[in-house]
C-alpha cells in the first residue's frame, strides 16, 4: 500500500486530477473543482441499506479506519461484494493511497453482479482512481493511466446517462486533456449539449470551463453566473470564486464566497472549499475557520471533503493565527480519524 503523497486541500472531490500531466481530481479537489452537490459527488444520495450502512456512514464522517475494518469484514465474507469494494476504493482514494485505490476499485468494475447504477458508479470511481495514479507517474505510465481514466469515466455514463457526477469528470476530462489520450474541446461542446436539456447547471458549467481553457474570461465567467441562475447552489458559487480566484480578482472572490455560504443551507462540503480560497488568498481568516468549523459539526459531511483533512486543515490555520493548543487538539481529531494520513501530514509538514 502507498504512502500519501503532498498535501492538497480538503475540498469538494470533484474532477479528479485530469490535466493528465497536470490534473490535480476536482477532483479533486480534484478533485479540482467539481461541480458535484453533495452526497452526489459521493456517488448516491441516501445511505444504502444493511450491510453496508455502517461502513458508509464511518466513511461518510472521515472515520476510515472503522470504514476499512467494516469493509475488510464484509469483503472476507463475501469476495463478489461490489459495492463493498467500491467503499472500500473510496476510503483509499480519501486518503490519497492510490495504489490501493486502483485495486479495489478495479476489483468492484469487475462485479458482473452490479446493477447498471452501481456499475457506473464503479466505472466512476475506477476513473478517479486512475487520475489520482497519473497525477503521480511519469510521461509514459501516465499516457497510459489517461487512456483508462477516459475509459472509465466514458463507460459511466454509457452505463447511466443521467450518472452527473460521471458526466462532470467526463466534461472535465475532455477540456483538460489533449486530443491523443481522447480529450478534445470538440467532445466537451458534445457533452455540454447532451446536458443541457436535463443538467443545465452543469451544462453551463462545462461552457464555462471551457471558455476558461481558450482564455474567454468574459465568456467564462458567463457561463459560470448561469450556472448558478440554473440553480443558486452553494456549490456553483464556489465554481465562480476559484474562478475569480484565478484571476486574482480577490474580492470578486470573496463575495462569490459569501453567496455561497448564504446558499449553503446544510453546510456541506463547499464551506471546506469556501475555506481553502480565504486561506489561499490570505483573506477573512476568521470566516475561513468558521466555515470549517460549521462543516465539522454538521450532519452533511461526505468522503467529498473528508472530515480528516477539515480537521488537519483547520489545524494550519489555528497554527498559523498562533493557536497551538487549539491547532494541536484538532491535529488530534484528525488522528482519531485517519491515524496513517494524518501521521504522514506531520511527517511532511515536519521535513521528515
Amino acid at each position: 500500500m502507498n504512502a500519501p503523497s503532498s498535501p492538497v486541500a480538503a475540498g469538494r472531490i470533484g474532477s479528479t486530477s485530469l490535466r493528465i500531466l497536470r490534473l490535480g481530481l476536482r477532483v479533486a479537489v480534484s478533485m479540482i473543482a467539481v461541480t458535484m452537490l453533495g452526497a452526489v459527488a459521493s456517488g448516491e444520495s441516501a445511505p444504502p441499506d444493511a450491510p453496508h450502512a455502517s461502513a458508509w456512514h464511518a466513511l461518510m464522517e472521515g472515520r476510515v479506519q472503522d470504514a476499512e475494518t467494516a469493509l475488510r469484514g464484509l469483503i472476507a465474507a463475501n469476495p463478489a461484494d461490489s459495492y463493498s469494494h467500491q467503499l472500500l476504493c473510496r476510503v483509499y482514494y480519501t486518503e490519497e493511497m492510490y495504489d490501493s485505490a486502483v485495486h479495489e476499485c478495479e476489483a468492484a468494475a469487475a462485479s458482473i453482479r452490479a446493477g447498471r447504477e452501481e456499475a457506473s458508479d464503479n466505472q466512476l470511481w475506477l476513473g478517479r482512481a486512475y487520475g489520482m495514479k497519473a497525477q503521480r507517474a511519469g510521461p509514459i505510465a501516465g499516457f497510459k493511466l489517461a487512456r483508462k481514466v477516459q475509459a472509465s469515466f466514458a463507460r459511466a455514463v454509457e452505463l447511466n446517462p443521467n450518472n452527473v457526477a460521471a458526466l462532470n469528470d467526463l466534461g472535465e476530462y475532455d477540456v483538460d486533456a489533449p486530443f491523443i489520450v481522447g480529450g478534445g474541446l470538440d467532445k466537451a461542446q458534445s457533452l455540454a449539449d447532451r446536458m443541457m436539456p436535463h443538467f443545465p447547471a452543469a451544462a453551463h458549467r462545462l461552457l464555462a470551463r471551457m471558455a476558461d481553457s481558450e482564455n474567454d474570461l468574459p465568456g467564462a465567467e458567463t457561463e459560470f453566473k448561469r450556472a448558478i441562475a440554473a440553480g443558486n447552489t452553494a456549490e456553483a458559487w464556489i465554481d465562480l470564486a476559484q474562478f475569480y480566484q484565478g484571476r486574482k480578482r480577490t474580492d470578486d472572490a470573496v463575495a462569490a464566497i459569501r453567496s455561497a455560504i448564504a446558499a449553503d443551507r446544510n453546510h456541506g462540503p463547499a464551506l471546506v472549499d469556501a475555506a481553502s480560497i480565504l486561506i489561499a488568498t490570505h483573506r477573512a481568516p476568521d470566516l475561513a475557520e468558521r466555515c470549517l468549523r460549521d462543516y465539522l459539526a454538521s450532519r452533511a459531511k461526505t468522503d467529498a471533503a473528508p472530515a480528516f483533512k477539515a480537521h488537519l486543515q483547520l489545524s494550519r490555520l489555528l497554527s498559523a493565527r498562533g493557536n497551538t493548543d487549539e491547532a494541536a487538539r484538532e491535529h488530534d481529531a484528525a488522528a482519531a480519524l485517519a491515524p496513517e494520513y494524518a501521521r504522514s501530514r506531520r511527517a511532511v509538514q515536519q521535513g521528515l
